[in-house]
Parts: C-alpha cells; structure tokens; sequence
C-alpha cells in the first residue's frame, strides 16, 4: 500500500519545524560516511501483536530501502514473548534476511518486558554507536519509574528511543512518552491495522538512523512519516 500523498498547506510553518529540529540535535554525534547507522527494531510479541507483527513483517525492508539512499543500515532485531523470553537477532543489513527470520517467529501470550529491552540497546551502545531504538507496541505492564531509570543511560549515551503506540491506551502512552522524552526521542500512536501510518514512521526512523537529522529534514519534503516524526521529536523535548 503506498503511502498517501499530501499537499503541504504550510510550508513555512514546516520549514521552521525542521530548522528547529536541527537545532536541537545539532549538539549530537553526526554520522559519517565512513560508519553504516545501525537501529534497534523492537517489538511486543505477544499473543495480542499478531496482526501488527505481520504488519511489520510485510515493512521492514522499505527502512532497508529508505536506508539505503543515504548509505546503509544495520537492523537488529528485538522481541519478547511467553514467560520471560526476550531475544536479540545479529546485526542485519539486509531486508530478506530480516523479513525471513521475523516470519518464523509466532507471537504466545506473556507480559511486557520493555526494560529489558532498554538494558539490551544500551549495552549494545556501549559495544558501539547506535542510531536509535525503535519500539512497536500497544502494552506497558511495567512500573513507570522503573523504566524511566532503565532509560536514563541511553540518555546518556545519546541513543533516542522511539516508541510508537499501537492504540490508545491512556496509562501505556504517559509511560511511553516519558522514555521518549527522558532520551530525546519521540513518542507517535497509530492505529490497528493503519500500515501506512507504520509505514511512514518507519521509513523516517530508518532514515535517521542512517543519516542522522540532516537526512531525516530532507525526506520531510516528500514525507508526512519524516514530518510527523520531526514534530514529535519537538515535543519530546
């Protein structure tokens, strides 16, 4: 399904949401030429994702692809499900690799584990730069204050968390708003089954992880995704 396009009603406005994005990241380690990005595709598996895990399976190789006009993109996949299973792919660069790991894997029944996920991505920044974390989900069975302590040294190494909501959960979105805000990333909700919406946000966090903030305000003239994401990262400030 393609992505929609829409004319731009206010270009100055957007204008000057990317020149205050820039200005905000500025002061963050660019990306060179030299150094593929490298992001951290997490996802809630259990029995209840089904529907978005399939999702995310039929769209991962368009961040491969969003990626791969900058200069590439390692993606590491993350996903816990049942009692207590929580697991982390090697380093991919590429879609099909990807695409065929995630159709083997089948969504069971079991509760939240987003702090060990947040444990996983920093320790993998401590080994090396990450981009970003991405994380899909529609549950936090979690306390809030624990989490917010699990995300502070990502914060602290610069990797922006961004945590997309599936659904409209009050209780899930303060949670996943305060990770986002505490490491400068951004916090966006899109509805069941909207896989354009998903579509969108992903490409625009490929194209950040692979090329940082510069990459990311060129793909906000043709993207709502990369545009949506720009001003979510402003309100996470």
């Amino acid at each position: 399904m393609a992505i929609e396009k829409r004319k731009d009603t206010a270009p100055a406005a957007i204008s000057a949401d990317i020149t205050a994005f820039l200005a905000e990241v500025e002061q963050r380690v660019p990306l060179t030429a030299e150094r593929r990005g490298r992001l951290i595709f997490a996802l809630d598996a259990t029995l209840s994702r089904q529907p978005t895990w399939d999702m995310a399976c039929g769209l991962q190789g368009e961040m491969f692809e969003e990626a791969s006009k900058i200069g590439g993109l390692d993606i590491q996949l993350v996903y816990y499900r049942g009692i207590g299973e929580c697991r982390a792919s090697p380093w991919l660069a590429d879609g099909g690799k990807l695409g065929a790991l995630m159709a083997r894997i089948d969504c069971q029944g079991g509760r939240t584990q987003i702090g060990r996920v947040l444990r996983h991505a920093e320790a993998q920044a401590g080994k090396g730069p990450v981009g970003a974390l991405v994380f899909v989900g529609d549950a936090l069975e979690e306390p809030i204050d624990a989490l917010c302590a699990e995300a502070g040294p990502l914060a602290l190494r610069g990797v922006p968390v961004f945590m997309f909501q599936e659904g409209a959960d009050p209780a899930v979105e303060r949670g996943f708003r305060e990770i986002a805000r505490l490491t400068r990333g951004a916090y966006c909700r899109f509805d069941a089954g909207a896989a354009a919406e998903l579509r969108a946000l992903l490409r625009a966090v490929a194209s950040y992880a692979a090329g940082g903030s510069k990459a990311l305000a060129a793909l906000a003239g043709s993207s709502p995704g990369a545009r949506r994401l720009i001003s979510a990262m402003q309100d996470s400030r």
